[in-house]
């Protein structure tokens, strides 16, 4: 009796969802790591993506780890409207707000760090802004990979100078780290699946991803 109430405690996610923009002009953009995200994720786990009109964004379903149903998400809305595409899976699987893991970039966290929550606001983040207007909640569960700030900048404000940075391409040596941030977010994922999110966030909220020194 105790066990089976302890299993339906463990908050696993049934939809992951990488915020970013279409088009190959955004393609590799600090703004579309988490599409980078999602991507890893499918061929880890070998689950393929394709466009679903329906869903207004690249789709794709299949089993994760632990054997468990999984569904990966795409918004092609562009970054704004976000939240309609996921309300467009939620709504078409019946799926509930805290089963969604939404996956985007954090300007207020540094290169390497990622942040894996329960909750929380949107912080500034329209892609997120629209996810909790769309999803009616700010109760689903979140992970920000740190994209840091440019150089100079203390705020996250949407100057110019902050649009062009989010908007911009990682350097050939942030691309290494980001490689490396990428499969730690998949190793954040499948124990998201394995144990839970909040036994996850122990893990993913502590370690530091750093370029190893040859």
């Amino acid at each position: 009796m105790t066990e089976t109430v302890a299993q339906k405690a463990l908050l696993i996610p049934q939809l992951i969802v990488g915020l970013g923009n279409p088009e190959p002009k955004y393609n590799q953009t600090r703004h579309n790591i988490g599409f980078a995200a999602v991507d890893a994720i499918s061929r880890a786990w070998k689950i393929p993506l394709t466009e679903n009109r329906k869903f207004q964004g690249e789709y794709g379903e299949g089993i994760g780890p632990g054997g468990t149903k999984i569904r990966l998400l795409k918004p092609l809305t562009y970054m704004n409207r976000s939240g309609e595409a996921i309300q467009a899976v939620t709504n078409w699987y019946k799926l509930s707000p805290e089963s969604v893991l939404v996956i985007y970039d954090d300007m207020d966290l540094p290169q390497g760090k990622t942040r894996l929550r329960l909750s929380g606001s949107a912080g500034g983040q329209n892609g997120m802004k629209s996810a909790i207007a769309h999803l009616g909640t700010q109760n689903f569960p979140r992970l920000r990979i740190g994209i840091g700030r440019p150089k100079g900048a203390v705020s996250s404000d949407e100057s110019g100078g902050a649009v062009s940075y989010v908007l911009g391409r990682f350097s050939a040596t942030e691309n290494q780290l980001m490689s490396l941030v990428l499969q730690f977010v998949v190793e954040c994922t499948e124990l998201c699946f394995k144990q839970g999110v909040e036994k996850a966030m122990n893990i993913c909220n502590s370690r530091t991803v750093e370029i190893p020194q040859s």
